[in-house]
């Protein structure tokens, strides 16, 4: 199980995440917050760490690394942009996934598909079994 300093910076680096782009939308804040009850965090905690980032801790766990890689994956889908934004979103998501210490191949396989699924949501067994086929 992952510390509340590690969740703290889980939930900085998703806001981060929505923020690359312009300001947090409706729906990005409401699956923050939702993430952040699942974590643990108060709303007061969440709220503060909008506009006060920690710094960025690695996660030990391979599997958490990758449950956080699948949380960013369905915060860039919550809004269904097209073009250009999309293709920002891509890549910021590519890097964040590399800088997590996720293999490269895995991660581009895992965007590869996401275009195939309703909504580009990878469902999380299917994007298990690609880290696991790359982990092993």
């Amino acid at each position: 199980m992952i510390n509340r300093v590690e969740k703290l910076s889980l939930l900085s680096e998703m806001i981060a995440f929505a923020k690359y782009d312009k300001d947090i939308q409706e729906l990005e804040y409401n699956f923050l917050l939702g993430v952040a009850k699942q974590l643990g965090i108060s709303r007061e905690d969440f709220e503060y760490l909008i506009e006060h980032p920690v710094n960025y801790t690695h996660l030990k766990s391979h599997s958490e690394r990758i449950v956080q890689f699948h949380r960013l994956v369905l915060l860039m889908n919550i809004e269904q942009e097209e073009g250009e934004e999309t293709r920002k979103g891509v890549i910021k998501l590519y890097n964040f996934g590399l800088r997590m210490g996720l293999s490269h191949e895995s991660i581009s396989k895992v965007l590869y598909l996401m275009e195939s699924f309703p909504n580009k949501i990878v469902p999380p067994d299917v994007l298990i079994d690609i880290f696991k086929t790359q982990y092993n």
